[in-house]
């Protein structure tokens, strides 16, 4: 069996939330093909619970604890040199010198790097065959959160942009092939890395949709006088606080005015102070997080994702998609997801659309839509046949002609 080193800025556990639904299925999917040597980091305590389930698919592991607060402050290092803070942020001797020690004793000839920060750990083996997925344009999130904020943040979040952006197009100048989320993302970074357009491809993600299942039997976390609207998602990331504070100031009071019943649910894990606060408005519940979120979007009248910052494709819409639900989307959230407005869910350009599209979704749940966004996910949103892809790259000696044009048109193999 081959070695490969699968390096992931986050414990790529549990499934179920954010960034770790990638990376573990990517992770499960390797072990099949090959002995993988797992570095990572664990920036919560609580998920050190998981440790030896995701060594139970390795190889050698290392896990580095990341203080997120002693990471923040280190990372200000970089201001006064020409690298971006997310290095610092993740820069780590003791795992520097565990990916030495390993490419010593072990014959890995493969690195699968997930996400940018990781990149910094394979760059001294370009003996290797190196492939990033880099997710989402990380870079390209700085900037836009530059826009949305006030100075001194903005000056320093346009600065990570920058420097960030310059180290991405490094990384994937030097690697044999650079993947991203969706064919929009990899388009996008096409654009901003000419250099290495030949060799940039995707990989779309895919929902467990046994999992995901709208057939399954829950029970009901709401109140029974309750029309429930969720929106679902880790509440301590700037995007999605933006999103809730957003729709829960801007469109829920006409949603409230056309039906008092109306409840706007956010779940999920670690609310920020910002998010917690929006309890107290009318018709707002902050749950904090939860042991499923199925329930809360089985039970819900309808989902939404109002998202104005994004990047790639949000899982949280292709979940709620998979639970045959009605979901109301901004322009940003469905941005890499191949769906139609008014066909499998509703995008809403503004504060009054999304309310006109909620209140007649609570008054007049479409059944037929959500059965038809379960049918989209099912045919097109599969683990399977997204992995076969990072197969093929891995698999893949040297480029011909054939590989590089497939690339170019944004087919990953």
């Amino acid at each position: 069996m081959e070695h490969l080193l699968f390096l992931v800025h986050r414990i790529p556990y549990p499934p179920n939330k954010g960034d770790k639904i990638r990376s573990w299925h990517l992770l499960r999917h390797l072990a099949q093909r090959y002995r993988v040597h797992l570095g990572t980091f664990i920036d919560d305590p609580a998920d050190r619970q998981y440790i030896d389930t995701v060594r139970q698919c390795c190889g050698q592991t290392h896990f580095a604890e990341l203080n997120p607060r002693i990471a923040r402050v280190r990372s200000l290092g970089a201001l006064a040199a020409n690298r971006p803070l997310t290095l610092d942020y993740y820069r780590d001797a003791g795992l520097r010198d565990w990916v030495g020690r390993l490419m010593k004793e072990e014959p890995v000839a493969k690195i699968l790097v997930f996400s940018s920060a990781m990149a910094q750990y394979a760059t001294e083996f370009p003996q290797a065959r190196r492939i990033i997925d880099f997710v989402d344009i990380d870079s390209d999130k700085w900037r836009q959160y530059a826009d949305s904020k006030l100075w001194p943040m903005s000056w320093l979040y346009r600065r990570e942009g920058r420097q960030l952006l310059r180290y991405e197009r490094q990384v994937a100048s030097a690697f044999d092939a650079s993947l991203f989320v969706s064919p929009a993302e990899a388009a996008l970074f096409r654009k901003l890395a000419p250099e290495s357009a030949s060799k940039t491809g995707f990989f779309n993600n895919g929902v467990d949709t046994e999992y995901f299942s709208p057939e399954r039997a829950y029970a009901n976390p709401y109140a029974a006088d309750e029309a429930a609207i969720v929106f679902t998602g880790a509440m301590d990331y700037w995007p999605n606080v933006d999103a809730v504070q957003w729709f829960a100031r801007e469109a829920m009071p006409a949603i409230l005015a056309n039906d008092s019943r109306a409840v706007f649910y956010i779940v999920g894990t670690r609310p920020s102070a910002q998010v917690r606060a929006l309890a107290a408005l009318p018709g707002v519940r902050v749950t904090g997080a939860v042991p499923d979120v199925r329930p809360y979007l089985a039970h819900a009248r309808v989902a939404v994702a109002p998202l104005r910052i994004a990047r790639g494709i949000q899982n949280k819409v292709l979940e709620a998609m998979a639970m045959a639900k009605q979901v109301v989307v901004s322009p940003q959230a469905l941005e890499g997801i191949d769906a139609q407005s008014g066909r499998d869910l509703v995008q809403a350009d503004n504060a009054q659309q999304f309310a006109a599209a909620v209140s007649a979704a609570l008054a007049r749940p479409d059944n037929v839509m959500g059965g038809v966004a379960r049918n989209k996910v099912e045919s097109e949103y599969s683990w399977g046949s997204s992995l076969a892809r990072v197969d093929a790259l891995l698999d893949s000696d040297a480029r011909g002609s054939d590989e590089v044009a497939q690339l170019e048109e944004g087919v990953c193999l």
